[in-house]
């Protein structure tokens, strides 16, 4: 999400965000750009699976090297489709609102987020409250935005599932701690919202549309990443990975 935000009673927050993310990238150039350092990679078996492996890399010189060991994730109830990202548009099926689908290509991360006061990461962090709703309802003004409802009151965030503090509303720890993926930075209406890597329910367990890991994987992950680096996420099917590889520039996968 470009437009991560926080709604406060004086003003609207509006994280930082990189200036290639606005720029049109050719289908031959790579779209990672220069002052990216580390790397999240997800690859899938197919478009279809809800389970992948997870990698992490950093860059050292012009090379990819690997950091730690890959680990488990779980993906969209249906699997994958092309999202917007730093990408260039992709022919094939394209994420949507409410299509159970984890979005595919390559994305900036942005804040990370979680019911704690703090957390261990180089990341910038807020902590969610009761009043902070990430808006996935079609057509309205705050579509893929995270409000907070003490401002712009009940009526802006009614029917929207994404209440960040799922274990007031819906007893469980998935939002406990996690990452915003900047995919659909323009909030096209309808073009799926609220993205994020977070804590899974279990690993036989799919999401509405995130990646999801162990609380363990996930700790790792935020202690490792470093804002200073333009983190990435790049998340690809297997054979779609293998065509992309070398004209996107990215690293090997063993």
């Amino acid at each position: 999400m470009k437009n991560y935000i926080k709604i406060t009673s004086s003003a609207i927050i509006l994280t930082s965000t990189l200036g290639c993310a606005q720029q049109q990238v050719a289908a031959t150039d790579t779209v990672i750009p220069s002052q990216t350092k580390q790397l999240v990679v997800v690859v899938a078996d197919d478009w279809q699976t809800t389970q992948a492996q997870l990698y992490r890399f950093e860059r050292n010189g012009n090379e990819w090297q690997q950091v730690g060991d890959d680990y488990s994730v779980v993906l969209g109830r249906t699997g994958l489709a092309w999202g917007i990202g730093l990408h260039p548009t992709q022919s094939g099926e394209q994420k949507r609102e409410g299509d159970g689908k984890a979005p595919a290509g390559v994305f900036e991360l942005g804040t990370a987020f979680g019911y704690l006061d703090s957390l261990q990461t180089n990341m910038t962090y807020q902590g969610m409250t009761a009043n902070d709703y990430c808006i996935d309802v079609k057509g309205s003004p705050f579509y893929n935005q995270l409000v907070d409802k003490s401002v712009v009151g009940d009526a802006a965030v009614k029917g929207s599932s994404e209440w960040m503090r799922r274990d007031i509303y819906s007893q469980d720890n998935l939002y406990k701690k996690g990452i915003v993926v900047k995919h659909n930075s323009k909030n096209i209406d309808g073009a799926g919202s609220c993205i994020f890597m977070h804590l899974w329910r279990a690993q036989d367990k799919p999401t509405a549309g995130c990646t999801a890991m162990t609380e363990q994987n996930m700790d790792s992950l935020l202690a490792w990443l470093d804002k200073n680096n333009a983190p990435l996420l790049v998340s690809l099917p297997k054979q779609q990975y293998t065509q992309k590889q070398t004209a996107w520039k990215l690293p090997s996968i063993k």
